[in-house]
């Protein structure tokens, strides 16, 4: 007889435990009912089910194949039956006198050498015990079982790592046999019993049998994780310690409620959509569709796979990537949207655009929050006012307007639509903890990338993994760019299938069309002219060799501000542009200084290094000066590449560090970005100043030496010096430049493999040395970047060494970078430009905390311009000027 007055964990297998409470536990066939519920309710929604049967190479997933992968993840915690994990939570008064207390185990590691059949005694019940197991491997796939057990160890991984089978752990047969009225042969047979019982179809003929292919593993593990995320929600599953026969009954309503309740079931959303808003719909501040937005959403079919639109900046790429999103959600071919930025603050402020867009998309009903997809800033509020960044096991259980996917940056991509940065997409490609997860949830989407001219050999190897694996599953994706070379445009198009490394002739390159929108077809690539976006505007280029001259460059931008222009000053570090901001200050006279940029009455600049909601006031202030709707009157405002990314800004002259021509461009297009009437006399023609050494070409920056302002080898920001070179010759060569219709030249002509080879032949043997050390550069990135990539064409079972992540993931996130390390304040400092706000947290670039760890929240010494704060030996100074190191 069971003395009824024991604890529950005491006589029945556990999977949940509430550690505060002795006692109070979740059965472990319950746990395993709600997960396999979940996975179902997710199968049930179609987008998700597509891409998962896409992964595999397989149109549809027949009934059964469903009902069998439901069963495997069912068994994602089966490891959990022995009873070194189930006695970990007894007490000393729970253990049977006499007996030797099985040690402390876990409930995946622990089961590999059982898997492995090094533990052959434990093996050889366990799988009988299911009953099932050899019938299943031998026929539910035609690959002798190794699809299905790739599939099962898939399931074992759903804490977010691949699950290593040899030489993790030692065999451990004690903690498999009877102990304290445990019998873990006899709880598996029941389990096995269960199993059939809850999905009797998985034994009924299926169409196929399980794939064989790798990368359906990889969406399998994925979806394992998101079922096990949901089904372990105690809000959602509520614990039930005894034994119900009708329990996978309610599990699976309630899984359909918890799945519906995220916002994943959109059969109702779709139920109420009207469809078909018209372009002034979603955009009334626009009259009608330019060239771009027309080419995009209604000349490229909607179910083209990888779209690319290349257009020059503020030709509205922003709402030709949403208006066809819009088409393609009406047509079912995609659940949501997830928009990648470059930076933060692009997603900031692209994050309130989409706002507005998804208000106008889904008039009329209740429509689906905005996530901001970006770590470490405040919580923001969607368009329904309704607070983000929540605890969901505190709301109620089914608050649908309160997002899920907001509360961890693990989630953002279950958001049914998310703006935010890249790195937080390409995280679904890297081997880091929970990937699978991340990418499985970014597949029913349509992955929006803009700019994706910004990125280096690694991460845009990484990104190709990401797209690789995104277009492998049937999803769809846009990159867009204003400055897009040929080599580069060929490599995305390459997305998904066979690279090619067929190099366009420079003169065809050239003559490619552009403004374009480019497919590939099965064979080739499809480039489509699309005519001009009525945006042209000739522009005035000069080279002027006052790089290191900071009182020169600020005497020639308060000139032209005295003239009541507005002037954007672009410098390619953070500490040029410091040094800039002070010289702008020291020249400044009296009356200058009304045309210095400021918040209230604090003198300051804009780049990357700002506490977070400081950006926010900067970014307004930034856009209040030089915004479509700016105020009257000239302003100098001095910043870094941040000035030329999404904000919408207008500035009536450009003084500019030297930089790669795409990069040139696009800060051009801050320049003259719209039609008015009101700019002053001697600025209605659009000029660019481009500062560059006082040297007759670079190749003193082929040298180690300080100052480098970001140029050449030493530089560590624009480190090709024959792109640079060719650039500074074009600027040269010509004076005038007519945008857009110059730009493929232009860009090709700066990039071009052919360019940089005719200079490395022209420059010499320093040069040539140079160009190797690119080339090896790029080659050392690729392998990197190679290493730190999911291997989704490698199998869970046969091929399980060369799935396992190591120890990459701590070595992968300090290379993304993530924009740097989050410091908590405590307490929370004064912002330097407003006394009332506080600031909660920055980000310190890894590179400056010397191997230190952040362990907390750190304490700041605060003075009247701003506060000082230490981590490990070193110092830190934040103010009006941003964070430095002291």
């Amino acid at each position: 007889m069971t003395n009824r007055s024991e604890p529950a964990y005491t006589r029945r297998f556990w999977a949940k435990s509430d550690r505060h409470s002795r006692g109070r536990i979740h059965l472990l066939e319950h746990h395993m009912a709600d997960v396999g519920a979940c996975f179902e309710a997710l199968l049930a929604q179609p987008t998700i089910r597509q891409r998962l049967a896409r992964s595999g190479g397989l149109d549809t997933l027949d009934h059964a194949t469903a009902a069998r992968l439901a069963l495997l993840a069912a068994l994602h915690d089966i490891g959990k039956v022995n009873t070194g994990f189930q006695t970990q939570i007894w007490q000393d008064a729970d253990r049977p006198a006499g007996q030797r207390r099985p040690g402390h185990a876990g409930h995946t590691m622990d089961l590999t050498p059982v898997l492995g059949g090094e533990d052959a005694e434990t093996a050889r019940w366990f799988f009988d015990a299911l009953g099932w197991w050899q019938d299943a491997t031998e026929s539910w796939d035609d690959c002798g079982g190794e699809s299905f057990c790739g599939l099962f160890i898939a399931a074992l991984s759903h804490h977010g790592l691949p699950v290593p089978l040899e030489g993790r752990r030692s065999r451990n047969p004690p903690i498999w046999r009877d102990y304290g009225g445990l019998h873990p042969n006899e709880y598996v047979r029941g389990i096995g019993e269960l199993a059939r019982q809850w999905f009797p179809a998985a034994w009924e003929p299926a169409t196929q049998p399980l794939p064989p292919d790798p990368a359906f593993q990889h969406m399998f593990l994925g979806l394992c994780i998101l079922a096990d995320w949901i089904g372990s929600n105690e809000a959602w599953f509520p614990f039930c310690d005894e034994p119900r026969d009708d329990y996978m009954d309610e599990a699976r309503k309630k899984a359909a409620d918890a799945v519906d309740a995220m916002g994943l079931d959109l059969h109702e959303q779709r139920s109420q959509f009207t469809g078909g808003p018209g372009f002034n719909d979603l955009f009334p501040h626009i009259s009608r569709p330019n060239a771009i937005q027309q080419a995009t959403t209604q000349d490229a079919p909607l179910d083209e796979r990888l779209v690319i639109i290349e257009s020059e900046t503020g030709s509205g790429k922003t709402e030709a990537a949403l208006w066809r999103f819009a088409r393609m959600y009406e047509a079912g071919l995609v659940d949501g949207l997830y928009f990648a930025l470059p930076t933060r603050a692009a997603a900031m402020q692209i994050h309130e655009r989409v706002k507005l867009f998804t208000a106008n998309l889904f008039a009329g009903q209740s429509h689906p929050p905005v996530v901001l997809a970006v770590p470490g800033y405040e919580p923001d509020a969607d368009a329904n006012r309704v607070a983000l960044g929540y605890d969901s096991n505190a709301a109620g259980q089914f608050d649908v307007a309160k997002p899920w996917a907001s509360e961890s940056p693990k989630r953002y991509l279950a958001a049914q639509i998310a703006v935010g940065t890249v790195d937080q997409a390409m995280l679904g490609a890297l081997k880091v903890k929970h990937a699978h997860l991340r990418a499985a949830c970014l597949a029913r989407n349509l992955l929006v990338v803009d700019e994706v001219h910004a990125s280096d050999t690694y991460m845009r190897r990484i990104l190709k993994a990401l797209l690789d694996a995104h277009l492998g599953a049937g999803g769809y994706a846009l990159l867009m760019s204003a400055t897009l070379g040929s080599a580069a445009r060929r490599e995305w198009l390459s997305a998904g299938r066979m690279s090619t490394n067929d190099v366009m002739p420079l003169d065809e390159a050239i003559s490619s069309p552009y403004p374009a929108v480019s497919t590939m077809s099965p064979d080739e690539e499809n480039i489509k002219s699309v005519g001009e976006n009525n945006h042209q505007k000739s522009v005035r280029v000069t080279a002027e060799p006052l790089m290191h001259d900071f009182n020169a460059v600020a005497e020639r931008a308060l000139q032209a501000a005295r003239n009541r222009a507005k002037v954007l000053v672009v410098r390619n570090t953070v500490g040029f542009a410091i040094d800039t901001q002070r010289a702008v200050e020291d020249v400044a006279a009296g009356s200058d200084r009304d045309s210095l940029f400021a918040i209230g009455d604090t003198l300051t600049l804009h780049h990357g290094r700002f506490a977070a909601s400081d950006r926010r006031l900067l970014d307004h202030a930034v856009e209040e000066q030089l915004g479509k709707d700016r105020v009257s009157g000239g302003v100098v405002v001095v910043g870094t590449q941040t000035l030329e990314q999404s904000l919408d800004i207008d500035a009536d002259l450009l003084i500019t560090d030297l930089c790669p021509m795409d990069v040139l461009l696009q800060r051009i297009g801050r320049l003259h970005r719209h039609s008015r009437g009101d700019r002053p006399a001697g600025y209605d023609t659009p000029a660019c100043i481009v500062l560059t050494p006082d040297e007759t070409d670079l190749t003193p920056l082929l040298q180690r030496s300080p100052d480098r302002n970001g140029l050449g080898p030493y530089g560590y920001v624009y480190e090709d010096l024959r792109v640079l070179e060719a650039t500074r010759r074009l600027i040269a060569e010509l004076p005038q430049w007519d945008i857009p219709a110059m730009n493929r030249r232009l860009v090709e002509r700066a990039t071009h493999p052919e360019t940089l080879k005719a200079i490395v032949e022209e420059m010499g043997d320093s040069w040539r040395v140079h160009a190797n050390k690119v080339k090896g550069g790029e080659i050392a990135e690729g392998l990197t970047a190679k290493d730190s990539v999911v291997r989704r064409d490698k199998s869970f079972f046969t091929d399980n060494r060369e799935v396992l992540f190591g120890d990459a993931e701590e070595r992968i996130r300090t290379r993304l970078g993530d924009e740097g390390i989050e410091v908590e304040f405590d307490p929370p400092p004064p912002s330097p430009f407003d006394p009332a706000r506080r600031i909660e947290r920055i980000a310190v670039p890894v590179r400056w905390l010397g191997g230190a760890d952040v362990d907390g929240p750190v304490t700041p010494i605060a003075d009247d311009g701003g506060f000082t704060f230490a981590i490990g030996d070193r110092s830190y100074r934040y103010d009006r000027r941003g964070l430095r190191q002291a």
